[in-house]
């Protein structure tokens, strides 16, 4: 698993429309894109096993980015497995029915792409950027891994230990690690299948049998619980004729009951220290539970984090930065695993930073309090309204040009497997845009209140053995 961290969104306008395959047709999301907005058609289809197709063609770079992304993350792994949905995605490069340990990557690799997988709370991904010709190669080792994956006892062990060597180096022997990621969701949700060690319980990765393995990869490595996005320069005819041919002989297999993942209530603040025997510096984190994904409320609080939270220009970057000096930096945002909108379920806004050792955390959070309290009290100007709107179209247009096409496909994957509506993408900046200031306003006094939010501070072992870096 690479890339911990928070960035606001990974996304693309574009314009919807549909395929004349011979397929299971879902919902478009026809709507045409915003004034302005960059209209990239696509094609959003079904197999008849299930598996969820988006296509979107665009030829401004001879290269394709293929992304297959199954619905199941650290969120709802076994409980006494956890881990388990981080170790899958090791032993999905482990080898399949016509392909060797490891051969996945270097038939992307040897064919000059870049190949990675990732695991998030609610799904996990592969993905490959490769030159457009070897678009069929990519389908079929993709196809190949979906319908036979070599999930034996030497794989199972191999990876296993590269897991927990991977905890160890991540987590357990770096400063900060784990902080507030790892750490927050356990202390500020009740249910176990959000606020779990999403890294997993060492004992747990060693107690996993092969048959374990087995379980997982037929409840949730499915057709049907899956989608497969190709983004780049290639034919859509040919396209739809090699996802036939290696994806819908896949035969359909019953989905896994899903567990209930919801949150009660916050009614008290939540506070708790630890000591981090690492960290030279202390650290704080405070986070709040955020309003449910895809309403105008989430997008009103993604109008605040802007306001509150990102980049330099934020209230809270000037506030503890600039004016009162108390740290170098100060970050999160909503969902610290991805962005606001790949995710699928109980959400936090966290911030946090690395401060002063002469600085308590009650003063910090008396001006987190001071920020918060201006918000409630009135409305965003204009000019912080409109410097909200503008950053969130820098980044719409940044990931517009990068020949990746990470974002557009990250996205599109997201809306398919969570809302069966890859289109909306495609209405993301005109639902900012019709946020009222009020909204704003009214949302954090709904949300951003004393009794609903939980402290965690850090304090640092190694001041206290007297050790400096």
């Amino acid at each position: 698993m690479r890339n911990i961290g928070h960035r606001f969104w990974s996304g693309l306008l574009i314009a919807v429309g549909m395929s004349d395959c011979a397929t299971q047709p879902l919902k478009t999301g026809a709507e045409s894109a915003s004034p302005g907005g960059i209209n990239i058609p696509i094609e959003y289809y079904s197999l008849d096993n299930g598996l969820k197709v988006v296509l979107a063609q665009d030829a401004s770079a001879p290269t394709i980015t293929v992304g297959v992304y199954y619905r199941i993350g650290f969120r709802i792994e076994p409980r006494d497995r956890t881990g388990f949905a981080h170790l899958f995605e090791h032993l999905m490069f482990q080898g399949s029915t016509n392909l060797g340990k490891m051969e996945f990557i270097r038939l992307v690799e040897g064919n000059g792409g870049v190949v990675n997988g990732s695991t998030r709370l609610d799904y996990t991904n592969y993905f490959q950027i490769v030159p457009a010709h070897t678009l069929e190669t990519i389908l079929w080792a993709e196809a190949d891994r979906m319908s036979g994956l070599a999930i034996t006892q030497e794989n199972l062990v191999n990876q296993q230990g590269v897991v927990k060597n991977e905890v160890n180096d991540n987590v357990l022997n770096q400063p900060y690690g784990g902080f507030p990621w790892l750490s927050m969701p356990q202390l500020a949700n009740e249910n176990w299948y959000n606020g779990h060690n999403f890294y997993g319980d060492l004992a747990h990765i060693d107690a996993a049998t092969l048959e374990d393995a087995r379980a997982f990869f037929d409840a949730y490595y499915t057709p049907g619980n899956a989608v497969l996005v190709v983004a780049g320069d290639f034919d859509g005819a040919q396209a739809r004729e090699w996802i036939r041919k290696y994806f819908a002989a896949l035969p359909a297999r019953a989905q896994a009951t899903q567990p209930d993942i919801s949150e009660p209530p916050q009614k008290g603040e939540k506070r708790k220290s630890y000591v981090d025997p690492l960290a030279p510096r202390p650290g704080l984190a405070v986070a709040w539970h955020v309003p449910e994904r895809g309403t105008p409320e989430h997008y009103a609080f993604g109008l605040l984090d802007q306001i509150l939270l990102q980049g330099e220009d934020s209230a809270l970057w000037q506030r503890l930065v600039q004016q009162r000096g108390y740290s170098g930096g100060v970050g999160g945002g909503i969902n610290l695993l991805g962005n606001m909108f790949n995710y699928d379920g109980p959400m936090l806004w966290t911030l946090s930073l690395v401060h002063d050792a002469d600085v308590s955390p009650d003063a910090i959070l008396a001006d987190v309090d001071a920020e918060i309290a201006r918000l409630k009290t009135s409305p965003p100007t204009q000019a912080e309204l409109e410097r909200a709107l503008t950053k969130i179209r820098a980044d719409l247009y940044d990931l517009a040009g990068s020949s990746s096409r990470f974002g557009l496909v990250d996205l599109l994957a997201a809306f398919a497997l969570f809302d069966d509506d890859p289109g909306r993408i495609n209405r993301i900046e005109s639902e900012f845009r019709a946020i009222k200031p009020e909204m704003i306003s009214e949302v954090a006094r709904r949300y951003l209140n004393d009794s609903q939010r939980s402290v965690l501070i850090l304090e640092p072992g190694r001041a206290r053995a007297g050790t400096q870096p």
